[in-house]
């Protein structure tokens, strides 16, 4: 007999990394993020609460390329308006790590939690968590250097290790509800594969999407389906011409193409396996995993039309980097239920 609260446990940390993400994406696209110069782990929890606490923390943001290059002009009311979402992030995610500690030790001593297989599966949540918060501190410092801008490439790690925690939280939890289902057999087994590649096309194209966010590509050609009147802007040819294999991850021209068609690659995929599990007799859970998939990936894609012609509003933002996630929920549903997971 499972213990449900154990399960709740675990969800309720599935759904703070949610959470995590979509104030993350508000921080971005409200350009909140390189507000907080510093970084306290231990006493970050607490905000300025004097007019002479926020004007300390005010001055710190004034050595910022940030402040020097864009924001000069801010005052401190101005100053308070995007510290405050950073401020929240970092505080959601230090909540997030208690969410995880307190139950953690309660279930041990209790010894409700006695499974070696789900205790290894927590502190390796611990760990993600941690190094979660590691890399976004990595990611913040590269927009505090020269350039008022985080890496693109450190935006997408930082998403992607937020996406793997959750995912992995989500896997524990089915693997710990279900340990011996039995779902798989010989005549699933190509839905199974080609799931498989469906998660790893997802993978790439999540990455893209955290690119098109770091490089600012969805401000530019702000059309569908054509690029401005043309399926492949003539620039984008001169500039892998002249800047080779590099321009595929740093040119926002580029990377934006490659953002928006793969999505149709995503969609065939999806299309592709669903028209081979008709073919094949199928439990009503693999049905219906298959079936939110399929909901869950034409809603991003519209998301994705709907953000990129309105020039990515912040409200529209934050919803398709929310859709992201559940789509890639979907993929891990039907992934699991078309996997035999190994018995207990």
């Amino acid at each position: 007999m499972k213990d449900r609260l154990i399960a709740y446990w675990l969800l309720t940390g599935a759904f703070l990394v949610i959470a995590m993400v979509i104030l993350g994406g508000y921080t971005r696209l409200s350009h909140s993020g390189l507000s907080m110069v510093t970084w306290k782990p231990v006493t970050g929890f607490i905000p300025p609460s004097s007019t002479a606490e926020w004007q300390v923390e005010f001055d710190k943001y004034q050595t910022s390329p940030e402040y020097i290059k864009r924001n000069y002009h801010f005052t401190l009311d101005e100053f308070k308006s995007i510290y405050w979402p950073e401020f929240l992030h970092r505080v959601l995610g230090r909540v997030l790590g208690l969410v995880f500690i307190f139950p953690f030790l309660f279930f041990i001593i209790t010894k409700r939690l006695r499974d070696k297989k789900l205790i290894t599966n927590v502190l390796i949540i611990f760990v993600l968590g941690g190094l979660q918060g590691l890399i976004g501190w990595y990611m913040v410092k590269s927009g505090l250097v020269n350039i008022p801008s985080v890496s693109h490439y450190r935006l997408a790690l930082h998403f992607c290790t937020a996406l793997s925690l959750y995912i992995y939280i989500i896997w524990t939890v089915l693997r710990y509800l279900y340990p011996s289902i039995e779902t798989a057999g010989a005549q699933t087994l190509k839905i199974k594969n080609g799931l498989i590649l469906l998660m790893i096309v997802t993978i790439i194209q999540i990455i893209y999407g955290a690119f098109v966010a770091g490089l600012k590509a969805g401000l530019i050609y702000t059309t569908y389906p054509l690029m401005n009147g043309t399926f492949l802007p003539s620039v984008i040819g001169d500039t892998i011409s002249n800047e080779g294999i590099s321009s595929f991850t740093e040119y926002p021209a580029l990377v934006q193409f490659i953002h928006r068609w793969f999505a149709v690659v995503v969609i065939g995929l999806v299309i592709w396996i669903i028209i081979k599990a008709k073919k094949t007799t199928l439990q009503t859970v693999q049905k219906r995993t298959l079936g939110f998939m399929l909901v869950t990936v034409l809603a991003q894609f519209l998301l994705g039309v709907f953000t990129l012609i309105n020039s990515v509003p912040i409200s529209l933002g934050v919803i398709h980097q929310l859709g992201a996630v559940i789509f890639l929920s979907s993929v891990t549903l039907a992934l699991f239920f078309f996997t035999k997971p190994k018995t207990s």
